[in-house]
């Protein structure tokens, strides 16, 4: 996909300013150029009700792809399922987005934003299918330089949304990073660490300037 330049934003995310609490800041806009700006310092956005807050844990989870631990079971779901990039960027997201599943936080301003930034080329789908090509499980998120930045996944079937991510390694490859937010337990037997705010923000800087995965140029 072709990456399409984004003008500048008139916000400005400064973590010199942030407090120490995982919530740093509110308001602002969902615009291409805010969002990918708030990503190249730090920070991502999560609604809570009708207000934009904008997040920065003080415990960061991130993946070092070649950590990704890959059991037994998952390397034969590996073998058992077919992967996808960018195909179903849309159908992805929106069942990230289902509002039955617990912790649904995906709005319809959250939704539009990153469809958008997936057509400008900054935003990015794996998807997991069977053999028929039935999308059961997936991930995306936002690609900033050789960081990728998830945003959510979901599976229907076993082992689907492990599978996207190990797909998603693959491509981010050793010299990048993909930044899962906050770590859980699942995250954590999947090889996902906590590092401080101070050392995630020192660690991006070159990231976020640096090459992109190839598939993604």
């Amino acid at each position: 996909m072709t990456r399409v330049p984004l003008p500048p934003s008139p916000w400005v995310f400064d973590p010199q300013e942030w407090p120490d609490d995982d919530c740093v800041a509110a308001g602002a806009d969902l615009a291409p150029g805010t969002l990918v700006d708030a990503y190249r310092q730090g920070a991502f956005p999560m609604p809570h009700g009708s207000e934009l807050l904008w997040w920065s844990p003080v415990l960061r989870g991130v993946l070092v792809p070649g950590d990704l631990r890959v059991s037994r079971s998952l390397a034969r779901s590996v073998r058992r399922y077919d992967v996808t990039i960018d195909q179903s960027f849309e159908e992805v997201i929106d069942a990230c987005a289902d509002p039955t599943r617990p912790g649904s936080w995906i709005d319809a301003g959250i939704r539009d934003a990153y469809v958008r930034l997936h057509d400008l080329g900054w935003a990015h789908s794996v998807e997991t299918r069977t053999a028929d090509g039935t999308l059961v499980g997936g991930l995306y998120g936002l690609s900033v330089g050789a960081l990728f930045a998830g945003e959510s996944m979901f599976h229907r079937a076993t082992d689907a949304s492990k599978v996207a991510l190990v797909r998603l390694a693959e491509v981010v490859g050793d010299h990048g990073l993909i930044d899962t937010q906050w770590s859980t337990p699942h995250l954590a037997s999947l090889g996902v660490t906590e590092w401080s705010r101070e050392v995630y923000l020192d660690r991006i800087v070159d990231l976020v300037d640096g090459p992109s995965p190839a598939l993604w140029d």
